[in-house]
């Protein structure tokens, strides 16, 4: 790639910025393996990742919804919108502690498999989180993802392998504790009158105790 013209190198940024689920993740690490500057990549990448959003918010379900049965596309469109379902399962869990605008941001920020500005506006469409408010947060997301690969790809630059091996270690690690939180967080849940559609915290029924023994 070291021999194509400038602004061909950033029509490629600019192009797999736009790519379902590589998107601008793959598009920085691209822009840098090929000495890109930083002023003028970094803001493509987030512009063209960010052109699909609104209309994967307003007719994405609608299309995919449609093209699940059909034969040739059926197979794809569905694992689309099931992907779009497991997507807002983990905004719905995350928002129970964050708020929806704050979990949808974190959705897209975070630049680990299965997450993205396509998945997270398509979960948002799912759940009918607002237009305006999908918009503002995927792209916060974007640019806390554009910040996050930026440095990454820069450290794996400069130190190599062992910066590779350093950023996939830490987001192991990141992944293993946020798994360990959601886990204890289940088995301190308990059912409420026999009922498991209906849960407490053993803190939340040693509160209750203490109010019913006043």
């Amino acid at each position: 790639m070291s021999t194509l013209p400038l602004f061909v190198k950033y029509l490629i940024v600019a192009f797999v910025s736009m790519v379902p689920i590589i998107e601008l993740r793959g598009a920085i690490p691209i822009a840098v393996s090929m000495g890109l500057d930083i002023r003028l990549y970094y803001p493509i990448a987030i512009i063209f990742n960010m052109l699909p959003v609104p209309v994967i918010y307003l007719f994405a379900r609608r299309v995919l919804e449609w093209g699940k049965d059909k034969k040739i596309i059926g197979g794809f469109f569905t694992w689309c919108l099931e992907k779009g379902e497991k997507g807002g399962k983990k905004l719905k869990e995350t928002a129970g502690q964050t708020g929806t605008f704050i979990a949808l941001l974190i959705f897209v920020g975070i630049p680990i498999p299965g997450t993205g500005a396509w998945t997270g506006t398509l979960a948002a469409s799912f759940l009918n989180i607002g237009f305006k408010t999908s918009i503002i947060a995927v792209m916060l997301g974007v640019i806390l993802a554009g910040i996050i690969m930026s440095l990454g790809s820069t450290i794996v630059k400069v130190l190599g392998w062992a910066g590779l091996f350093a950023i996939i270690a830490l987001i192991i690690a990141i992944v293993v504790i946020t798994a360990i939180i959601k886990k204890k967080k289940k088995s301190k849940e308990i059912p409420v009158n026999g009922d498991m559609s209906r849960t407490e915290t053993f803190s939340e029924l040693e509160e209750e105790k203490k109010e019913e023994s006043l």
